[in-house]
């Protein structure tokens, strides 16, 4: 541990073996104070962010059928959805009454939405809501889409960006070893295929988050290939705002299994603050943790708590769902010791409680 400590003080990535090392047999507190450390360099202002927003998901209909995923349906079932343009006006309405900025906006692969749909989507957005932020499509739609309306990925980002999508989530990651993401989304795209979606984006100007969704059935070693491929592609393109990593939900799922643990949830967060030295933020998950763990992760590396989530369905498909207000964001940073922030999607800060 001591190697490790000096080798990242004097600015020196860690190797693989190092990462799996401290993911599987260093002491959990020892792996938590070094990503506090890192913390506490990076962001000295002793701040800790959040963004007002709200996760629109316009359909439920999805060919992908993730064995993980609790929320999509076929076309023909009976509780299956798409939104009219009119419904996801009076969502972003209530957002912008309620101070929000950010527009979360993903539903699945649907059979028959062509890029037309978004682009008409996006300008009217744009023009209602200047001050919201189009955050949304995940690398999948965005492939999908551009198969669909028989275009090329980039065309497709481009066209996209013209319409008024500003910024991309980095959902769909799951974890990034083709051999795991054939077990659990078999009908996804491949690892190459998002990081490609991600460089793409990051050339055309537009900032993106990237995620990690963890204790599937991946290895540790995979966990740590994942994040290693994350900070390449950062290096390459500097796109990335902020990491997420977030546990998978089992229940109601077809996978189904085990959920993974707090003190497994808390290594791998502060694992991914160690590694992850050329993103500047990591983001807490109280959405999949709850408000207490999502406490704990400030001390284990993380700097940011997300978003409020006016509205979210995909996790609480799965049996979870934890709910935050503005207030209780801020109360929950201040009670730990920190100065609540309120940001824009590209950190930004706006203002201080």
């Amino acid at each position: 541990m001591v190697r490790i400590e000096e080798k990242i003080k004097s600015g020196n990535q860690l190797s693989r073996d190092e990462a799996l090392w401290l993911l599987t047999e260093a002491d959990l507190l020892e792996v938590g104070r070094l990503a506090d450390n890192i913390r506490r360099r990076m962001h000295p202002d002793n701040r800790v962010s959040f963004v007002v927003d709200r996760n629109v998901n316009y359909s439920n209909v999805c060919e992908s059928k993730c064995k993980f995923c609790a929320f999509y349906c076929d076309a023909e079932a009976e509780n299956a959805y798409l939104l009219d343009y009119e419904t996801i006006f009076a969502k972003v309405q209530e957002l912008v009454e309620h101070g929000g900025t950010q527009l979360l906006m993903q539903g699945g692969l649907h059979p028959t939405l062509r890029i037309e749909w978004f682009e008409q989507l996006f300008r009217q957005l744009r023009r209602r809501f200047p001050q919201v932020q189009i955050h949304s499509l995940s690398a999948a739609e965005i492939c999908h889409i551009a198969l669909l309306s028989e275009i090329s990925m980039p065309e497709c980002l481009k066209r996209l960006q013209a319409a008024g999508l500003k910024s991309l989530p980095g959902a769909g990651a799951e974890v990034l070893v083709d051999d795991v993401r054939q077990q659990i989304s078999p009908n996804k795209i491949g690892w190459q295929q998002w990081g490609e979606v991600m460089e793409t984006a990051h050339a055309l100007g537009m900032r993106s988050t990237a995620t990690m969704m963890f204790g599937s059935c991946e290895t540790p070693a995979d966990i740590v290939e994942h994040l290693l491929r994350i900070r390449e592609i950062q290096a390459r393109t500097g796109g990335f705002t902020a990491f997420i990593p977030w546990t998978f939900q089992p229940d109601n799922t077809e996978l189904g299994g085990e959920r993974a643990s707090g003190v497994d949830y808390l290594r791998v967060l502060a694992l991914s603050r160690i590694l992850l030295d050329n993103i500047d933020n990591i983001q807490a998950s109280w959405v999949t943790q709850g408000a207490d763990m999502a406490q704990v992760a400030l001390f284990f590396g993380a700097n940011d708590l997300g978003g409020t989530m006016l509205e979210e369905n995909v996790v609480a498909a799965a049996g979870i769902s934890f709910r935050m207000s503005q207030q209780e964001i801020i109360d929950l940073a201040r009670a730990a010791g920190f100065t609540p922030a309120r940001r824009t999607t590209e950190y930004e800060i706006l203002e201080e409680y």
